[in-house]
Parts: structure tokens; sequence; C-alpha cells
């Protein structure tokens, strides 16, 4: 569904990504992980075709995303930066509404399939309650559902997520990350995401990609790249690997060298 074909991207004279290759199955959730400054979310902007790479190119089902109208890519992708939604004085409504805009022409207003649209993502979402609410009076993790809701009526194929529990405890941040897997579930969406906490992207990721100085050092299922030599010479930590106790996927315990 998604292509990265040898994307490599410079900043001046200095290398962020370099020959950068793989490719997203239809329908799988992959995550992104690495230390800081490993180009991670480099690679999720060029990958939403907001940076161009100096070289290589990404494609979503065969088609160049530079060569496609920004419209088009709002139809086919929605994407949920680091930021989130930034605090402002409209309601939680219109701002879900937003996701409703790239299906809209130019010349029509919401229809009511729109507003039912929207409606139904509100209660799916379990934030119906704060519709009526200003999204600058929310709190860190009820604005982190809205952002998810404003991009499930945006009806993409491919959800990007760069870091999509900063700044949440972690309690809501399971409860964003089930949000997202029960609606990657239920339609097929592909996600790709971007995460810092290893074993949460263990737990919620189909394949994971390990970026290490702007380059792919291991690219595999949970439990070929969470392996202790792996990490430990990426993270330049001693990291003990035990199981999942519920999900058997590999989770890290981490000490210092």
């Amino acid at each position: 569904m998604l292509t990265v074909d040898s994307v490599t991207k410079h900043f001046s004279e200095k290398k962020v990504l370099q020959d950068i290759t793989f490719q997203v199955d239809k329908g799988t959730c992959v995550g992104i992980i690495g230390p800081n400054g490993s180009g991670k979310s480099t690679l999720l902007k060029i990958i939403s075709g907001l940076l161009t790479p100096t070289s290589g190119e990404v494609k979503c089902n065969h088609k160049n995303i530079l060569h496609l109208k920004q419209k088009t890519i709002a139809k086919k992708m929605a994407v949920l930066s680091q930021d989130g939604l930034p605090s402002s004085p409209i309601s939680v409504f219109d701002t879900v509404l937003m996701g409703r805009y790239p299906h809209i022409k130019w010349y029509q207003r919401e229809r009511a399939h729109d507003i039912e649209k929207v409606q139904d993502v509100l209660n799916l979402t379990g934030i119906s309650h704060l519709q009526n609410q200003l999204l600058d009076t929310l709190s860190g993790g009820e604005k982190q559902r809205v952002a998810i809701a404003k991009a499930m009526v945006q009806e993409p194929q491919i959800l990007l997520l760069d870091e999509p529990t900063t700044y949440l405890d972690i309690g809501h941040q399971l409860n964003i990350l089930e949000l997202v897997n029960h609606w990657q579930k239920e339609t097929g969406l592909t996600v790709i995401m971007v995460l810092h906490d290893l074993n949460l992207a263990a737990q919620y990721s189909d394949e994971l990609i390990l970026l290490n100085q702007g380059v792919i050092e291991e690219i595999g299922t949970n439990e070929e790249v969470i392996q202790k030599d792996i990490l430990e010479r990426v993270y330049e930590t001693v990291p003990e690997i035990v199981m999942h106790p519920k999900n058997h996927v590999p989770q890290i315990l981490l000490t210092s060298r």
C-alpha cells in the first residue's frame, strides 16, 4: 500500500536520513522507534508529503506522494502531529468537523451526512459530552481524543502518528493506543506511528523499524527487533527482555551501563 524507496534527506551538510527503504502492507501497524535525533519525525513528514526528500520517493498505491494534490493526499492519509491540536477557542464539534473538508467540494457546505459522521465518531471516541466545549478548555488526554476523532471523520486509508502519547500519563497513553488499535481492526486502517516508548511500540505494532543515526538499524517483527544485543548497541544501555504476561510480546527493563 505504501512504499518508501531509497529515501535520503539532507539539511545543508547534515545527513538526517540515508537510503531508507521499506514497504507497509494494508491493514498493518508499523512502529518507528529509535534514539533522539535518529530521523523518526523527519521520515514521517516525508511520508506525509510535508517534506521533500533529497533523493528517493514515497509511493502510495503506486503513485508518488509528491505528484498528488493536497486534497487527494488528505483523502488517503491523516496525520496526527507530535504537538496534537493547538489550543484555540473553537468547539470540539467544529474541530472534528474540519476532518470532513477533504470530502467537501469548495462550493459546498457540510452536508447532513457529514454532520451525522461527526456525531457517530464523537460517540465512538467517547467525547460526545464535550462537543460544545472549546478546545482550549480541554485536558491533554481529551485533546488527543479530539485529534483522533478529527482524523477518523477524515476516513483515511493511512494514519500517521508522531508521538501520539507525548505528555500523557500511562492511563491516557493506553486509552489513545487502544482507540487507534480498535479503529485499525474495525476498518483495515494502515497505521504508521513514531513512538519513544519501546514497550508500547512492541505491544501495538505488527512490525518495527529501528532507526539509528539516520539509517535503518533493524526492521522486522517485535521479536526480531526487540533483542538485547540490538538495543544495547543502539541505546547504549543494558536491557533485560521479558515477555508480557498477557500480550506475549517482548518488553524491556532498562538499566544503565
